[in-house]
């Protein structure tokens, strides 16, 4: 079977047109257009799926520009390397790039140690700001349930005479906080 060239398109709304990528990826001759109008955050796009589940090794797939492939940095060198395993290249004529290049390759682990620098750069901070807020007296974390409110909520529930969605509005606790008291109190007995 003959490796097939398919390309992906991709805008954000429904308003938005989808000509100019078209026209780019049947310019560059590929067999097959796959096109969707659909916001690049979400996590499956049902024609992005079709495409995966159609490409067989020595494929290649074709993009307008690289946003409009992954919803993220991560996600789009998350894609890439699934596809370079499965022996898929990856051709985006806007920047140039075809993943079964030296160039190509040198650009993909360049844009990972970027994404991978973002990671840190969140992780760290993050830490930063739990360390300030620390050192100004604030603790992270949700505020702990007031002890009246689980106290006259436990007597509720030993009463018998209200259901747990009864005590819990009527006291101004979640469940999650009387159940885990509930449970505290029989490992007590």
């Amino acid at each position: 079977m003959a490796s097939m060239i398919f390309g992906y398109a991709r805008v954000s709304t429904q308003d938005q047109e989808l000509a100019r990528q078209i026209d780019a990826l049947t310019n560059y001759g590929v067999n097959e257009i796959f096109t969707e109008k659909m916001t690049g955050t979400k996590a499956h796009r049902p024609q992005l799926d079709a495409l995966k589940n159609k490409l067989r090794e020595g494929d290649t797939v074709v993009i307008e520009s690289l946003s409009r492939l992954g919803r993220s940095t991560k996600d789009l060198l998350n894609l890439i390397d699934e596809w370079n395993k499965q022996g898929i290249k990856l051709i985006s004529l806007k920047e140039s790039i075809d993943t079964d290049t030296a160039t190509g390759k040198l650009l993909v682990t360049v844009l990972s140690a970027i994404s991978q620098f973002e990671r840190d750069i969140t992780v760290q901070r993050t830490n930063e700001g739990l360390q300030a807020a620390r050192a100004r007296g604030r603790k992270g974390g949700r505020p702990k349930a007031d002890s009246k409110k689980v106290d006259q909520a436990i007597r509720m529930y030993n009463s018998k005479a209200h259901s747990i969605r009864e005590i819990t509005s009527l006291c101004g606790i979640s469940q999650a906080t009387l159940y885990r008291e509930i449970k505290k109190q029989a490992g007590n007995q």
